[in-house]
């Protein structure tokens, strides 16, 4: 190792290196392309910085004038890429490193002019980089080593296509070093690309995921989710905590919910500037907020001190994502604890996600409320301050205290001042609890209000303006009406006294709202639904001829010849017991006239085969191509003997071609000129050219329009 490097751990306090960076700093990979699995939080920053010095520095102890940078250190976001850049940068600061960034969101002016400066080690995120390759502001020409860190996430991000090119303008003769916590597919490939003959290097601790950190999988309601994360950064109390959402407005709601209990909190999502993200973090580091809410990118490889605590309010899509949240505790030595809130809807995905992380979890519900207060009482009694004497500035104010209160008086005071400087918990139901069934409302009477469905009057805003000025509760209200000019209320009768007399004699609710008592339950005009909040499906009108009549039954099973019977026949009562009965005829057809073809004015036609239908999918039979005969007028003979229809008028469109059977569609071509000839149902004319057909599609040709 440098003399620079190792003298810049010892101003640190380093004294021993953690498994990862003794793994690289093996003699026999000095040089080499490293393909380095370790979980996160295991001191990859300074593992690779560490590994790249052979390469960047050679035989000298210290950098000599910058020009074109030497190594190139990639991570997925903003701060993760700002946080590598402060840990290399007291790394190398002895040796005479110069640092330089290029990240989005960052001023690109100012990045090209340091480059341009010289700088010996650039840090950058792969889109902002690619943009400075191709406008020329930045020489990989001299560049030696290039790390990747946190490669699976920048895969993951869709940067795979800036990566390749990034690593296509870098010198092939280049020491290539990716870190990931997971090698997937997708990682080896990139490694067999664009390394040569890597090494795989893979950590102790990986054997065992996140042995400094405990899992608790805490099963709540599907409504006390938000109340779960509260009890439990309460119990456990982190100087810092994190809190992990899976969209950006799910972060802004726990943000405002934790903000108003009284949690010093800030927000971490990709709709933040960078000028704000950066300011959201140093407050974290800086002790004026304990809590961060976040989502996975925002997040992505953040290193905050004192971080004991991550709650997962929604849970990630994978393992994988899982491991990375969680592995922002129990960093370098450090215990920490990773709480996962499970509703009932998502528990097998939980139980899926924790076990193809092979993680073991300790299941149980959320901290309630009792537990939150004894915790607190534990840390009251083990506070520090119990075992300070008493200074000499407070012995008259203790003296007077002891004098004029009572010791219960005194433990009463401090232990409300104590639970002041808290936010109260939160009570939780009983995830696994089924909901009480509704009980009856019981007697009650009706009052009458001013202003109804023309007043654009809602149940929302009825039921707290009568329970505000008639002292009620909820349970005090039962069904609410909304009618056309009134609405009408249901009140308990064991509760009208008290509603009574909080209203007044004026019977008025509020300014121009006024109540009336009615005698007896209201009949409920048309359009409303019992129980509802006004308005429901209207009644069914009357038959439109007077009654319905009455359909005819025919009896269960009822069969004429082995038929079921239908509505146009009818069963006449058997003879005698055996005999069946007859079939009646409601109406009786006319005979149709039979047709003598030797007579007929023109001659017989063939029945068109099938081959002939073949090749425009027409059927012969139907509106346009059923049997000769009847009341139809006598259809033509063409010259390949199917038949056609004749059409009336002179059609728009060309005709059918020949040779080809007459199909629907040449017919619907050929009758176009005719409206009583077109195929398809006539449409109610609206009045207006142009206008779009407002009635119902249908009806018969020729009906009522």
């Amino acid at each position: 190792m440098k003399k620079a490097l190792q003298d810049a751990l010892d101003a640190r306090g380093y004294d021993t290196l953690t498994p990862v960076q003794e793994a690289v700093l093996n003699p026999g990979y000095t040089g080499a392309d490293l393909l380095v699995s370790a979980q996160t939080g295991s001191g990859k920053t300074l593992g690779f910085g560490l590994a790249i010095a052979p390469t960047i520095l050679g035989s000298d102890e210290s950098f000599g004038a910058a020009g074109a940078p030497l190594a190139l250190v990639i991570a997925p976001t903003r701060e993760l890429a700002l946080q590598v850049k402060r840990e290399l940068a007291w790394l190398y600061a002895q040796a005479g490193a110069v640092m330089a960034s290029t990240v989005g969101g960052m001023d690109m002016r100012d990045e090209r002019r340091a480059l341009d400066r010289g700088a010996h080690i650039v840090v950058a995120t792969p889109g902002r980089l690619r943009d400075h390759i191709m406008r020329g502001s930045i020489d990989l020409s001299q560049i030696r080593a290039v790390v990747l860190d946190e490669a699976d996430e920048m895969l993951d991000l869709g940067f795979r296509e800036d990566l390749e090119f990034i690593l296509g303008e870098a010198p092939e003769d280049r020491q290539t070093l990716l870190f990931s916590a997971t090698v997937p597919k997708q990682i080896a490939n990139l490694a067999k690309s664009y390394q040569r003959d890597a090494i795989r290097v893979v950590t102790k601790s990986e054997t065992s995921q996140h042995a400094d950190i405990a899992y608790r999988a805490m099963t709540v309601a599907d409504r006390d989710t938000d109340n779960a994360v509260i009890n439990t950064l309460r119990f456990y109390e982190a100087p810092n905590a994190i809190v992990f959402a899976n969209t950006r407005a799910m972060v802004n709601r726990l943000t405002t919910r934790l903000s108003n209990r009284g949690f010093q909190v800030v927000a971490l999502s990709g709709e933040l500037s960078q000028t704000e993200r950066t300011h959201a973090l140093q407050a974290m580091r800086d002790g004026r907020a304990q809590v961060c809410v976040a989502t996975d990118v925002a997040a992505r490889g953040i290193d905050l001190p004192n971080l004991d605590l991550v709650v997962h309010a929604e849970l990630p899509s994978n393992h994988e994502t899982l491991l990375h949240r969680s592995g922002r505790t129990g960093r370098a030595g450090r215990k920490g604890v990773s709480a996962l809130i499970v509703t009932p809807k998502v528990r097998k995905k939980a139980e899926r996600i924790l076990g193809m992380a092979k993680l073991k979890s300790e299941w149980g519900p959320a901290p309630s409320a009792d537990e939150v207060l004894a915790k607190d009482e534990d840390r009251m009694f083990a506070d520090p301050g119990w075992a300070v004497p008493v200074e000499e500035s407070e012995t008259s104010v203790v003296a007077r205290l002891v004098d004029e209160k009572t010791p219960e008086q005194i433990a009463a005071a401090y232990l409300r001042l104590f639970r002041e400087q808290h936010t109260a918990p939160e009570e939780l139901s009983d995830p696994g609890a089924k909901p009480e069934k509704r009980q009856e409302f019981g007697p009650s009477v009706w009052f009458a209000v001013s202003g109804g469905r023309a007043a654009d009057a809602e149940p929302r805003r009825i039921l707290p303006m009568v329970c505000g000025a008639g002292d009620l509760g909820k349970d005090d209200v039962g069904a609410i009406r909304i009618q056309q000019d009134h609405s009408l209320v249901q009140i308990k009768e064991s509760a009208v006294a008290r509603f009574l007399n909080a209203v007044g004699p004026d019977m008025e609710l509020e300014k121009g709202v006024t109540l009336t008592r009615l005698d007896h339950a209201p009949e409920f005009e048309r359009g409303a639904r019992p129980g509802g909040k006004g308005g429901s499906k209207p009644e069914r009108k009357p038959y439109r001829d007077g009654p319905k009549p009455e359909r005819k039954s025919y009896g269960d099973g009822a069969k004429l010849d082995g038929k079921p019977a239908s509505k146009s026949t009818e069963l006449a009562p058997p003879a005698e017991t055996g005999a069946k009965p007859e079939r009646a005829a409601t109406s009786a057809p006319k005979p149709a006239k039979p047709i003598d073809w030797n007579d007929a004015p023109t001659p017989r036609v063939r029945k068109p085969k099938p081959s002939d239908r073949k090749p425009t999918g027409g059927k012969p039979t139907g509106k346009f191509g059923s049997k000769p005969g009847g009341d139809r007028p006598p259809r033509r003979d063409r010259d390949d003997g199917m038949q056609a229809t004749p059409y009336k008028g002179k059609p728009k469109g060309p005709p059918p071609p020949e040779g080809k059977p007459n199909s629907r569609k040449n017919v619907a071509r050929a009758n176009a000129g005719d409206p009583s000839q077109r195929m398809g149902k006539p449409r109610k004319p609206t009045g207006k050219p142009g206008a779009k057909f407002k009635g119902k599609p249908g009806g018969k040709p020729g009906g009522k329009r």
